[in-house]
């Protein structure tokens, strides 16, 4: 029986919808990141720390950099080993979605030289990558690789999340500069924005604890990660 006497859903219904709702603020909200950082690709004014590193490495490579981004954030995920790190579904989806997001976008989206036009995309790009990251840390299926990486140093090293994240991504963004990666103002502006907006967005997007029981394949994000910047 999928209804009670009285018409209402079973408990068995709700957790359905509750998982379906989970599921799809997931990877909407994968797929939206790999688009906001593409947006900011093709704005030319500065890139997210770790694209920077991305976009370094695809220019020595000739590797697509959503391509770079999935084998990164393999490696980094390797890195959760030694942390004892235990990955959700998110944790593993996020290695591949945005990557692909992010090459599908690029592709739709032509390069701007008008800066009429490239500073739109820089904030239309930082905007939207707050509300993916909403979307898919509400969602509780994990945090994404990196993410994990600075928890994981937290709690071996006992350095705060917010100095762990700021020297791993200092080293991140000098590395991708230095193989030609973008860093500009959009590079800062985006440190400056992406902490309020994540965390606006995260409690925009919070999705109800299930009365039902644990589900299955869900992860517990570190909000921390996300919003200590």
């Amino acid at each position: 029986m999928s209804r009670a006497k009285s018409g209402r859903p079973t408990t068995g219904t709700r957790a359905e919808r509750h998982l379906t709702r989970r599921l799809f603020q997931l990877y909407v909200g994968l797929a939206l990141y790999g688009a906001s950082s593409a947006l900011l690709v093709r704005s030319g004014l500065g890139l997210e720390p770790w694209n920077v590193l991305h976009q370094g490495i695809a220019e020595r490579t000739g590797m697509s950099i959503g391509v770079v981004s999935i084998f990164v954030g393999a490696a980094v995920l390797l890195l959760w080993i030694p942390l004892r790190q235990r990955p959700g579904l998110g944790t593993v989806s996020n290695v591949f979605v945005v990557g692909l997001a992010m090459d599908g976008t690029l592709a739709l989206v032509p390069d701007a030289h008008a800066l009429g036009i490239r500073v739109p995309l820089l904030v239309a790009g930082i905007v939207l990558n707050g509300v993916a990251t909403g979307l898919y840390i509400a969602a509780r299926f994990g945090p994404g690789p990196r993410d994990g990486l600075m928890t994981g140093l937290n709690e071996r090293t006992g350095r705060s999340i917010r100095q762990m994240r700021t020297l791993v991504e200092v080293a991140v963004v000098v590395t991708g500069f230095v193989l030609g990666g973008t860093v500009g103002v959009g590079t800062v502006l985006y440190a400056l924005c992406i902490g309020p907006l994540a965390q606006f967005f995260l409690r925009f997007f919070a999705v109800p604890a299930s009365t039902t029981g644990r589900v299955v394949a869900s992860g517990e994000p570190s909000e921390q990660a996300i919003l200590q910047r």
